[in-house]
C-alpha cells in the first residue's frame, strides 16, 4: 500500500496516516494478520517524525486496528467486539449528520452521500 501525506493540508500528520491505514483496512488493501513497515521505516517512507508515526500506530492500537508483535512489529488486527465498534461508529456519525443538516443539506442529499461514499469505498 502506497502512504501519501499532504503536508499542505490542515490535518494533523498522523490522522492523515492514521485514516489512510484505516481505509487500506476497510477496502482489503489491508489485510487481517498483515504487518506494516516498522515505525522507522514508515517515517523514512513517507517523510515524517517516527514520533509521529509511533502516535499513528498507538492511537490505531487503542481503536482496535493494530496489534503490536515483538517479533513482527504493527499488525493489523480487526477488533472482533463489533458490537462496541457499532456504538462508536454511530455516534460519530449523529455529530457528522447533525453537521450536514445545519448546514443545509437536506435527508436526499445526506442519503446520496452516503450511498456514493459507501460505494467508492466499496468498489476500490
Amino acid at each position: 500500500m502506497i502512504y501519501y501525506i499532504d503536508f499542505s493540508s490542515d490535518e494533523a500528520f498522523y490522522l492523515q496516516l492514521r485514516n489512510q491505514i484505516i481505509m487500506g483496512i476497510a477496502t482489503s488493501r489491508l489485510r487481517d494478520g498483515e504487518s506494516l513497515p516498522s515505525v522507522r521505516d514508515m517515517a523514512e517512507i513517507i517523510g515524517i517524525n517516527m514520533h509521529t508515526v509511533n502516535k499513528t500506530y498507538a492511537i490505531l492500537r487503542q481503536e482496535g486496528y493494530l496489534r503490536l508483535d515483538r517479533r513482527r512489529g504493527a499488525v493489523v488486527s480487526v477488533n472482533p467486539d463489533r458490537q462496541r465498534k457499532l456504538e462508536s461508529f454511530k455516534s460519530d456519525l449523529k455529530v457528522s449528520l447533525a453537521e450536514a443538516l445545519c448546514n443545509g443539506l437536506s435527508t436526499d442529499e445526506i442519503h446520496s452521500a452516503v450511498d456514493e461514499v459507501l460505494k467508492e469505498i466499496t468498489q476500490q
